[in-house]
């Protein structure tokens, strides 16, 4: 091959470090090869089961577990149904955190706010409090909502009905006192 044929192919080899958004578009396009697989629901009850035993001594009881494609973020509990859900968006990004979002949710099992006891449980079997972020998990904001008390106010992007201000009440629980007041909405972008 002659020198001019060579120094062409290795400049079309060449990545520039300093342009992003071709390395970006390389990510997007090659996604399903460089995204690793996640476990499969039924694996995530294994996991479940494996954690439970190891760090809460096989006390929680058994819950539903799924992944949801909507949700923007890692994880969430709810006691009512008694249900998991992992962000699969999130676990897309981020799939070494699974785990790590499944012990966080466990907690909310036996504790369902935030408060210093979650925190010494959480640093009692090595979970994480709060997620990552990552720009392709924001959403634009379309309602604040403010606290008639202390005037907290609460981006949301989905409209709330029954919510009050976590500061306020007392007890993880809603409180008609400090029931959230919608100050302002925005239209989505078209």
């Amino acid at each position: 091959m002659n020198k001019k044929k060579q120094n062409k192919s290795l400049a079309a080899s060449n990545l520039d470090l300093f342009d992003p958004p071709q390395v970006l578009l390389r990510i997007e396009i090659d996604n399903s090869v460089l995204t690793p697989q996640l476990p499969a629901e039924l694996e995530l009850y294994a996991i479940f089961e494996r954690l439970n035993l190891t760090l809460f001594g096989g006390k929680l009881p058994p819950v539903k577990i799924s992944y949801s494609s909507k949700m923007l973020m890692a994880g969430s509990y709810t006691p009512a149904k008694k249900e998991i859900k992992i962000g699969l968006r999130y676990h897309r990004l981020f799939p070494s955190e699974l785990e790590d979002t499944l012990k966080h949710e466990m907690i909310h099992i036996v504790n369902p706010s935030h408060n210093g006891a979650f925190k010494a449980e959480a640093r009692r079997v090595g979970a994480s409090v709060k997620a990552r972020s990552h720009p392709s998990l924001r959403s634009g904001i379309r309602h604040i909502y403010i606290c008639p008390a202390c005037g907290r106010e609460y981006p949301r992007r989905k409209r709330l009905r029954m919510a009050s201000c976590g500061v306020c009440s007392k007890g993880g629980k809603f409180d008609p006192r400090f029931k959230l007041r919608l100050k302002k909405e925005q239209k989505p972008l078209q």
